[in-house]
């Protein structure tokens, strides 16, 4: 309703109809209740106790799913229910799980207002708001036609006899009319929010709102990684190529090159070229390397354990290989940790584990250094912490002063032998 357009935009006849269809709703719902209170009182011989109850407690079950519906004229968030769904199948199960949701009688809560109360505000706001402007910018059609020129009245009331006046209520009545958009808008929308607050599942839009959440950020993992994946490409079929066709092209010319300055220069040219190239298959396996795509884990992990400069002992037994996403946040988990290990530890080795149980794939990484892990100075552990938590795993750090240090990592993921692996 802050939006300049709103006058303009479908919103106020969406409104003008949420409250309509509020008033017919009402009217049915009240016909409906007197109706069966009228039947129960006949048949009350019969529909005694329990039985009665149950007629009356459904009752609100089909209003509240009808105001479900009609929420969506003027709210695109759908309205979740508040119903359970039965344990068993049947017609019993179906009845006994309904009597004993809190559900059901707020919606027969809803209902008894629908019919007694919210009906009548509604049939009177359309009246005010939308009938009563209307029939002011009808004036002059109504003195053209029903009044033959002569005389029109202002909801049978106000007699208008001459056009200047007829013309004048007009312009009048569209002034009323934007006016009264905002009424039948503001008006809408409390009666929407009332109905959500009785009716709506708090808990299972919150549920949703979650799940999205959850999936959305799947997604954005996915896509990181893909990046990540694309950029080693790039690199290492380009960048690297160029690199060393370039590395063999200085070699070429060192050697046809005749003894003197040009031959030393093109010496240090090609040790240059030599070290960036190391470098950049550094970056390259640094960003994504190439036997975490080609063989998995295991021997991702046994790499990582040969380029470290402390002893590491592997042990790593996956029947299978675990999502990409998952995968890959193992792999860079393991190789912080033991970048820690090299840098801040002292130790004279260190130890990866790992396995695949109950749907969970865990690791740990332990060194014999002096201990004392802190997040706080830098370590990147925090870093290390953020990488699992966006999968839903758990790490869990011991490291007391003195050593020895043990880190331990889990992620729920499901173990597959086929292509397919994705997060």
């Amino acid at each position: 309703m802050s939006r300049p357009g709103f006058l303009l935009s479908a919103w106020p006849w969406r409104s003008a109809a949420y409250l309509l269809t509020g008033a017919v709703t009402g009217v049915a719902t009240l016909l409906g209740i007197v109706t069966v209170a009228a039947v129960c009182g006949a048949l009350a011989i019969v529909l005694v106790g329990l039985p009665m109850l149950v007629v009356v407690a459904l009752s609100g079950i089909p209003v509240a799913w009808a105001e479900r519906r009609r929420v969506r004229l003027i709210d695109s968030n759908p309205v979740s229910s508040r119903h359970q769904v039965p344990a068993a199948p049947g017609l019993w199960a179906w009845l006994t799980t309904r009597l004993r949701e809190q559900a059901t009688w707020r919606e027969l809560g809803y209902a008894l207002l629908l019919a007694g109360l919210l009906w009548p505000v509604d049939a009177l706001v359309i009246t005010v708001a939308l009938l009563l402007p209307l029939s002011m910018v009808a004036t002059p059609l109504l003195m053209a036609t029903v009044g033959d020129g002569h005389e029109a009245k202002v909801l049978k009331q106000w007699p208008v006899t001459t056009w200047p006046t007829a013309f004048g209520v007009a312009v009048l009545g569209l002034l009323l009319m934007g006016l009264c958009a905002y009424v039948l808008g503001v008006t809408a929308g409390a009666r929407a929010e009332l109905a959500r607050l009785l009716i709506a599942s708090r808990e299972g839009e919150l549920g949703a709102k979650v799940v999205e959440l959850a999936r959305s950020r799947v997604r954005l993992v996915d896509a990181f990684e893909a990046e990540r994946r694309r950029i080693e490409r790039d690199l290492h079929d380009g960048a690297q190529q160029r690199l060393v066709a370039l590395t063999l092209a200085l070699g070429l010319a060192r050697l046809d090159a005749p003894p003197g300055p040009l031959a030393e220069q093109l010496t240090k040219a090609h040790q240059e070229a030599g070290k960036a190239l190391a470098e950049l298959r550094e970056l390259i396996h640094g960003i994504h390397p190439k036997v975490l795509t080609d063989y998995g884990l295991q021997a991702a992990e046994s790499d990582a354990a040969d380029r470290c400069v402390v002893p590491v002992d592997v042990d790593l037994e996956l029947p299978g290989r675990p999502t990409r996403a998952v995968e890959s946040a193992a792999y860079f988990v393991v190789c912080e940790a033991l970048a820690n290990v090299a840098k801040h530890s002292g130790a004279d080795g260190a130890q990866v584990r790992g396995g695949h149980r109950g749907g969970r794939l865990f690791l740990e990484v332990r060194d014999d250094g002096c201990g004392g892990a802190d997040p706080s100075v830098g370590s990147g552990l925090t870093g290390l912490a953020d990488r699992v938590s966006v999968l839903d795993g758990r790490l869990a750090l011991t490291s007391p002063p003195g050593g020895p240090t043990l880190l331990r990592v889990e992620f729920p993921c499901e173990l597959t032998k086929g292509a397919d692996r994705s997060a």
